[in-house]
């Protein structure tokens, strides 16, 4: 049996995919699973992550893997990898274009970030209209969210009314989810926070999703 391709795409730039990557590849671990990571960003941080992860505790990647590719590879290298790993989760640079069909394509489920605000909302779009024409089934995750506040809530309320499923759980604006990619971990390794809950969720969420396609 195959594993599953997660995509995380978002055309603008800061809105949290290598968060959301590293998190749910942690999350993933920690439910047992193996997980292998691809990265045709060329900005290289979840490289960067990975690198850091395995040099302060070789352990610390057992079960997981980390490699890159051009945007016309990633079919191949996800066949290939997904023959190996239960989950194979792809980070995709910040742009909406032809370069970013080809990892859509490989996708089982295509998972996009939206920081708290209009704008972020906004440059959903052009990716949502890709995962479309690709027949890719697109999941919004809301990210660096202050739950509460009239700007979180007027997003998720616009978050629905677009042609896309909008998780239920989410990533609060939190110092442990850049503290934690900084050292090469997950927010949920460690002591018990609301963060360690949020990745619990979030991933169970997606796994889900990727159970019901």
């Amino acid at each position: 049996m195959t594993g599953s391709v997660i995509t995380v795409a978002q055309q603008k730039g800061g809105s949290g995919k290598t968060t959301l990557a590293a998190n749910l590849a942690v999350g993933f671990l920690q439910a047992g699973k193996s997980v292998a990571l691809v990265d045709i960003d060329p900005q290289g941080s979840l490289g960067r992550w990975f690198m850091t992860r395995a040099e302060a505790d070789p352990l610390l990647v057992d079960g997981l893997e980390f490699t890159t590719s051009s945007a016309w590879g990633i079919s191949y290298e996800c066949r290939k990898l997904s023959d190996r790993f239960d989950v194979v989760i792809v980070d995709t640079p910040p742009k909406a274009d032809s370069d970013l069909r080809p990892a859509l394509r490989v996708a089982d489920l295509v998972v996009v970030p939206v920081a708290t605000s209009q704008v972020d909302l906004w440059a959903t779009e052009g990716v949502l209209d890709l995962a479309e024409r690709e027949g890719k089934p697109a999941l919004i995750v809301l990210n660096r969210g202050r739950p509460g506040t009239r700007l979180s809530q007027e997003v998720a309320e616009a978050a629905a009314k677009l042609d896309a499923m909008v998780a239920t759980a989410q990533f609060a604006n939190r110092v442990i989810y850049a503290e934690a990619l900084g050292k090469g971990r997950g927010a949920s390794e460690g002591a018990r926070t609301p963060a360690r809950d949020e990745v619990a969720a979030l991933t169970a969420e997606v796994a889900q999703h990727l159970q019901a396609g």
